[in-house]
């Protein structure tokens, strides 16, 4: 199982009645699939983990796993800010049948990194290959480059996504790291510069839109044709800016909406973008032919 490429973090879509969209899943899991995408992350942070209830989470791991059959890589969003559930997750998607888990560092208790480290070895006795989840904006903890190098050793934890947006940082993971252990851009608009830098592709929200160009941008970047890709990137640098302008995944579903792939429904405290930016998004869609 190859930690490269293109990886879509799905949206989780809702119906009038603020029920999974089961429906509406499968069909975007079938998108995603046939678009090329190489693997698909369920129920992380685009997925609105933070508000779906237990039962759910594992509702939608189940029919994303159904749904794919193997065809591609299925990351399963696996993260809790207690250990516990964190392990209890993760041995779900095992059992399940999912290739990796994806995992958030602890967010609101605040731990030490020494607390960190601990969480994740304890989620690394699953068994579950599990990528690490650094993204101090929603945390309010950086994983450290010492603390993800000090993980890296462990063979169940295989990578890490970073979102902390310091390309230093990033660097030096990338210098430090066992050559097996995958760094993974997930902050959209820096993955070509990740790549660069020693990673292995992404795990972006603009592949909810974008599936066959986020693709090839990646392939292009993974090959060394840093031109092409930059050429990608550049053409969908605004879109890439709008799907984070309210708030993810508030826009991500308006533009979704837009494009006709799903009804438009957020779970609160979510809402919808504000006019504004509902302007701007409308205008950018039309602007690249996908409205």
């Amino acid at each position: 199982m190859n930690l490269k490429g293109s990886f879509v973090a799905l949206i989780t879509p809702f119906d009038s009645k603020d029920e999974i969209d089961e429906a509406k899943l499968r069909e975007l899991v079938s998108w995603q699939i046939e678009s090329g995408t190489d693997g698909i992350v369920a129920v992380g942070t685009t997925g609105e983990s933070a508000t779906l209830s237990k039962t759910e989470h594992r509702q939608v791991l189940e029919i994303v796993i159904d749904e794919a059959k193997k065809r591609v890589l299925i990351i399963a969003g696996t993260g809790s800010n207690a250990t516990r559930e964190a392990v209890s997750l993760t041995e779900f998607a095992k059992k399940k049948g999912a290739d990796f888990g994806l995992s958030i560092s602890p967010y609101y208790n605040k731990p030490t990194q020494d607390g960190i480290i601990a969480h994740y070895l304890k989620i690394a006795e699953v068994g579950l290959p599990t990528i690490l989840y650094n993204v101090p904006g929603r945390t309010s903890r950086n994983v450290e480059p010492e603390t993800t190098l000090a993980l890296a050793g462990n063979p169940n934890l295989v990578g890490i996504k970073e979102a902390s947006g310091n390309l230093e940082q990033v660097r030096k993971i990338c210098e430090g790291k066992p050559a097996d252990f995958a760094v993974i851009s997930g902050e959209d608009a820096q993955t070509v510069e990740i790549i660069k830098l020693g990673g292995s592709g992404a795990i972006g929200v603009v592949q909810n839109e974008l599936p066959k160009e986020m693709k090839a941008m990646i392939d292009f970047a993974l090959a060394g044709d840093f031109e092409k890709a930059e050429a990608i990137n550049t053409k969908f640098a605004e879109l890439m800016n709008l799907n984070f302008v309210d708030n993810n995944p508030i826009d991500v579903k308006w533009i979704l909406a837009e494009m006709g792939k799903i009804d438009y429904a957020v779970r609160l405290p979510l809402t919808e973008p504000s006019e504004e930016n509902k302007k701007r998004i409308r205008a950018e869609l039309e602007k690249l032919g996908l409205v």
